[in-house]
């Protein structure tokens, strides 16, 4: 017996909806989580101090005194940006700036920026933050005073870790609080890079789910999430064909039965 022309239609739309089934329920259940979400409570913004105001008391040298000692010891090409910062209760300029006799053998035409600490008071280079400091750091743009659970030195991070595509190495200073903050503090900058605590690690997890990127979590044009966008399409379309199909059969139907009755 020759199948009906939309038994293939039938047949696609069912396998399509059994695999995109799964996917369909993630994307459904992300974004539900996504729009009943508070994005301020998601970045920590409720954890987070502002930061203190700089103390003038004191005289500090000028930024052109901590830039000529890095050029002692340091190759600088140009300036990125020069900022006051405070570090343990002691004021140091954040100097950022471009080298490109630091960019390796065969990258000659590429400029690295290179982040450097010097004492304002002195203009003397800083070594990047120890531990102590790093923790010092932390607590000063946290609420409250919570205690210390753990102490994290990273030099690298996958494409999965929360301080991914965040500047390395860095601390990670988790403290004692009911929403399990992780404060990261990047050693050579000498500041607060992010806060990540239980509900951005969800969001984060479903995000991932939602985009359908399991390598760097945010590449929204992967050719993974382009394939099912175009596989949903296909089911939906499929489906109000299936639903035209049968419902000129089902009109068709009835008026071979009404039909059949008046000739009766």
């Amino acid at each position: 017996m020759a199948k009906s022309k939309h038994y293939y239609i039938r047949k696609a739309h069912r396998y399509l909806g059994l695999i995109l089934g799964i996917q369909f329920l993630l994307w459904t259940v992300g974004g539900l989580y996504f729009s009943w979400s508070n994005m301020d409570e998601v970045h920590g913004d409720f954890e987070k101090k502002k930061p203190p105001f700089l103390p003038v008391n004191g005289a500090i040298v000028s930024p052109s005194v901590a830039i000529d000692s890095i050029r002692k010891t340091h190759p600088v090409d140009s300036l990125v940006s020069v900022q006051l910062i405070e570090i343990s209760g002691g004021l140091f300029y954040q100097v950022r700036s471009v080298s490109k006799a630091l960019s390796g053998v065969g990258h000659e035409h590429h400029a690295r920026t290179v982040t450097y600490l010097a004492d304002a008071v002195t203009g003397k280079l800083k070594a990047p933050l120890t531990k102590e400091e790093a923790i010092q750091v932390a607590k000063q743009r946290f609420k409250g005073e919570p205690s210390v659970i753990s102490v994290e030195y990273l030099a690298a991070a996958n494409g999965h870790h929360e301080y991914r595509e965040s500047p390395l190495p860095a601390y990670a200073i988790t403290f004692d609080h009911p929403a399990g903050t992780t404060v990261y503090v990047a050693s050579e900058l000498g500041t607060v890079q992010k806060f990540r605590n239980n509900k951005w690690r969800v969001f984060d997890f479903l995000w991932m789910l939602h985009t359908m990127d399991y390598q760097s979590r945010d590449n929204i044009s992967n050719i993974l999430l382009r394939v099912f966008s175009i596989f949903g399409l296909i089911t939906v379309i499929s489906g109000f064909v299936l639903y035209g199909i049968s419902f000129k059969g089902f009109k068709k139907k009835r008026v071979s039965a009404a039909a059949g009755k008046s000739g009766m």
